[in-house]
């Protein structure tokens, strides 16, 4: 192996591994990032400004108010230094007049003196006080004599003690002296600014999101078979690109949907034309077992074009309007009781949901009629809660094999065994019911039921 193959396998290897790394980081974060779009511009702005800003404070407060406090600190200790070495040397200066008008007028200092041993007990050292520290190293390193410091007790003044050989020495230094005080307005302004600019971001962020919003919408509610009113194209260029774009996919598709319902119109009355010439013509030759039998088939063949047609058409031209869903259970019990099964009918929630009225009973009939065809009782329940609507439609029949529950929703797919959903028909019933239940954005599953036989469940979004 060259030195170029064992380069390239090294590379390849460190790749690998970041990959793993960054894909566990990935989705250890994951969970903690918000999932809305709104949530996540906001964090897109406000993480790199907040990054930004706390950079800018650091070196500010690092190389400005660190560096500058020091100084400041180590100016007030040469001035202290100062006058020490004045009070050692012109001993003449009795009561220290002199002394003292020098500190007032050319240091700004306000001096007196103490008794020898007039120093209190050392205080607790505060925790991010970096004045006190800057004065305990710089006191340290010039004057290198037992001294004593009070930087938070009065809000304006440092008070320096200094041991001295017959006395102690206490200074009274302007805060702003030794201390860069102009922080606080620089932290002021850099927060307030940074609010100003993430308040107008917001709104404008806002602005921006609700066409997103609506065009969301829109097409939810297209997707659940309602009518989608007063939308329009808004917002910036790439969203009205998007919502054209959804608009003129909506008119395909609702003029692919005229058309073929025209055309399923157009065949189903001529058929209609046809059979109905056929039984005009059976009714004329009398009555004998051979005719009775062609009617049979005549009357076979119109309820499989009906099949045909109500699978074909969906249920296209019906508008979504509010209905109260328990009154529709009701009456689907009353016409399974009609046909002499046992049915029970509970719903939960509130009943009235927007959905296509016929088209959602023809979908919970072909269920019921399913369920009868095969059982003897039956068991139906509803539940609406904020987001779906859910019924139930329980047997005690022999249920359908679980590897074969999503094969029975295929067109014209009729099950010889246990139990046929068709029997006699077309095989139409369940794709019929399946595709009126997606129409508006719901399904249809199948599972066991707690009675021993088959559960069909239709979930809806409200």
């Amino acid at each position: 192996m060259t030195t170029l193959d064992t380069g390239l396998t090294l590379i390849r290897t460190a790749s690998r591994r970041v990959s793993r790394v960054n894909s566990i980081v990935g989705n250890a974060f994951k969970g903690w990032m918000p999932t809305g779009l709104y949530a996540r511009a906001l964090l897109i702005m406000i993480v790199p400004m907040v990054i930004l800003q706390t950079v800018v404070a650091g070196v500010f407060m690092e190389r400005h108010w660190n560096t500058v406090t020091r100084r400041l600190s180590a100016a007030v200790v040469q001035d202290v230094a100062a006058l020490i070495e004045i009070y050692k040397g012109y001993p003449q200066d009795k009561d220290r007049t002199t002394l003292r008008r020098i500190a007032q007028q050319r240091l700004n200092l306000v001096v007196d003196f103490l008794p020898a041993g007039d120093m209190p007990p050392p205080g607790p050292k505060p925790f991010f006080n970096l004045l006190d520290q800057s004065l305990s190293s710089q006191i340290g390193r010039q004057i290198s004599r037992p001294f004593w410091i009070d930087t938070v007790g009065r809000s304006n003044l440092v008070e320096i003690r200094i041991a001295l050989d017959d006395a102690v020495m206490r200074v009274f230094a302007q805060r702003g002296a030794a201390y860069a005080s102009n922080t606080d307005i620089f932290l002021f302004w850099m927060v307030g600014t940074s609010s100003i600019l993430l308040i107008v971001s917001v709104l404008f962020l806002r602005n921006q999101i609700k066409p997103i919003l609506r065009l969301a919408d829109a097409a939810e509610s297209f997707g659940k078979g309602r009518e989608v009113h007063n939308f329009r194209p808004r917002g910036a260029r790439e969203v009205r690109r998007a919502a054209h774009a959804f608009l003129e996919m909506k008119s395909r598709i609702e003029r692919a949907m005229e058309q073929r319902t025209a055309m399923l119109a157009g065949v189903s009355h001529d058929l209609r034309t046809i059979l109905t010439r056929f039984k005009l013509e059976l009714a004329l030759l009398g009555d004998s077992p051979e005719i009775d039998a062609m009617r049979k088939d005549v009357d076979e063949m119109s309820h499989m074009l009906e099949d045909y047609l109500a699978f074909a058409r969906g249920d296209n031209g019906e508008i979504a309007q509010p209905t109260d869903i328990s009154n529709a259970l009701e009456e689907l019990r009353g016409d399974a009781e009609r046909n002499g099964h046992s049915a029970t009918v509970s719903f939960h929630g509130l009943p009235v949901v927007t959905v296509k009225p016929q088209a959602l009973k023809r979908c919970l009939g072909n269920l019921v009629s399913n369920a009868a065809r095969h059982a003897d009782a039956i068991a139906i329940t509803g539940h609406r809660d904020h987001r779906y609507l859910t019924i139930t439609v329980d047997d005690d029949g022999p249920g359908i094999p679980a590897e074969m529950r999503e094969e029975v929703f295929k067109p014209f797919l009729r099950l010889d065994d246990a139990r046929n959903q068709d029997e006699g028909g077309t095989g139409l019933g369940l794709a019929i019911a399946r595709d009126i239940a997606r129409s508006h954005g719901g399904d249809i599953t199948l599972g066991d039921s707690p009675m021993g036989g088959l559960r069909a469940s239709v979930r809806i979004p409200v």
